[in-house]
């Protein structure tokens, strides 16, 4: 057995642990650039630390989801100000923006000569500027992944740029600053959450390393996640679900994830539906097609006990089979009030193209069996009411 594991150059998580940001920050150079979220006001306590101990610093903030035209424009705001420390705090486009800053501003060049897919797919050849992740949403786990992934919407589809060299030096993980999140954005960035760990569980690059972080992070969403949405105040809830969104990016980053997030990429840029509603609604019925055609065409597979463990883990029931596992899944987006793909712009006459875009997704790589094209379009036909 041979495998690697990368994550975070240091992870700090707790309740109060983003009270050492201003220190850390001084402890990389005296010019900060700031990536905060659509409300940067909030992050004012901390602004005013870093003054008060001589550190000059710009800002820039992200509304929405990211876009390669926003990531550039940061870049060359952090530039002009000659930072040297790259703090971001935020959701999951805002840390993904931060990373892609401190990227960019120790290589030279542009955005496109590294992105994936639409770019030149160049590696980094130097270290990103150190870059602090402070995770305002628990979800995406990207304050310990090394990919930024970012929409093109002339070409309406997300890719990444994406390089070991881009792990964030420190990952401050506060629960307290996900209080603040709404149900909506509670059920949304916890489903992307919940899908992360159940694809690196059963994909085929996981290991021993990720299968510990994937069970440990699946039982505190499962009991979790849908009382944190119903309760934001709900102080043990909000902090299983920082845990599973850390424990989701670690997996990620090191076991691959799967069809559900094939399908995101493309979906995300075809339509206006934010990246944990795909998620969620994609999930039973990929869930399902996977666990169909190892069945029929790998019935030797590991990934087919793996499925088992997660109805397991997830229902809390020793006899539970993977047709649980979709089951409480599919109950679990009900209670969330998920809507179907439809909403969003998505109709029958784009299946077969979303289909074809998320059959060449890297995310796909991950998938424990390849699915077929009747399959892929199957998938949309059920999540799209």
């Amino acid at each position: 057995m041979r495998f690697e594991f990368s994550t975070a150059g240091r992870i700090a998580f707790g309740p109060g642990v983003s009270d050492q940001i201003p220190d850390l920050v001084a402890g990389f150079g005296k010019r900060a650039f700031l990536v905060l979220g659509g409300t940067p006001n909030r992050f004012g306590r901390i602004l005013d630390q870093l003054a008060s101990r001589g550190i000059a610093w710009d800002s820039f903030c992200v509304t929405g989801e990211p876009t390669t035209d926003m990531a550039q424009e940061a870049t060359t705001s952090a530039r002009h100000a000659a930072a040297e420390v790259v703090v971001a705090i935020g959701g999951g486009s805002v840390l993904d923006t931060g990373k892609a800053v401190a990227a960019l501003l120790t290589n030279e060049g542009d955005l496109s000569d590294y992105l994936e897919v639409v770019g030149k797919g160049r590696p980094l050849q130097k270290p990103a500027a150190p870059c602090l992740a402070v995770p305002t949403t628990a979800g995406t786990g990207a304050e310990v992944t090394f990919n930024a992934v970012l929409g093109v919407p002339d070409q309406h589809v997300k890719v990444s740029m994406r390089s070991p060299l881009m792990l964030p030096r420190w990952a401050i993980v506060d629960p307290l600053l996900t209080h603040s999140m709404p149900p909506v954005l509670t059920a949304s960035t916890g489903l992307d959450a919940l899908t992360q760990l159940i694809e690196a569980f059963v994909s085929n690059k996981a290991n021993p390393l990720t299968d510990g972080v994937c069970r440990e992070g699946l039982q505190r969403a499962g009991r979790s996640l849908r009382r944190a949405f119903e309760n934001g105040d709900d102080t043990d809830a909000r902090e299983d679900m920082s845990l599973a969104s850390l424990f989701s990016g670690m997996a990620l980053a090191n076991a691959k994830l799967g069809a559900v997030h094939g399908f995101a990429g493309p979906l995300g840029g075809m339509t206006a539906a934010p990246h944990g509603v795909i998620c969620g609604k994609l999930l039973p019925y990929v869930m399902q097609a996977n666990v169909r055609a190892l069945q029929n065409r790998a019935p030797d597979s590991p990934a087919l006990t793996r499925f088992d463990e997660v109805g397991r883990i997830l229902t809390g029931k020793s006899t539970a089979r993977a047709s649980d596992a979709v089951t409480w899944i599919e109950e679990l987006c009900s209670v969330l009030a998920l809507p179907g793909l439809r909403k969003y712009g998505l109709s029958e006459n784009d299946f077969p193209i979303a289909a074809a875009k998320a059959k060449n997704a890297s995310s796909m790589k991950g998938n424990p069996v390849e699915l077929q094209d009747a399959e892929l379009i199957q998938i949309l036909r059920q999540a799209i009411d």
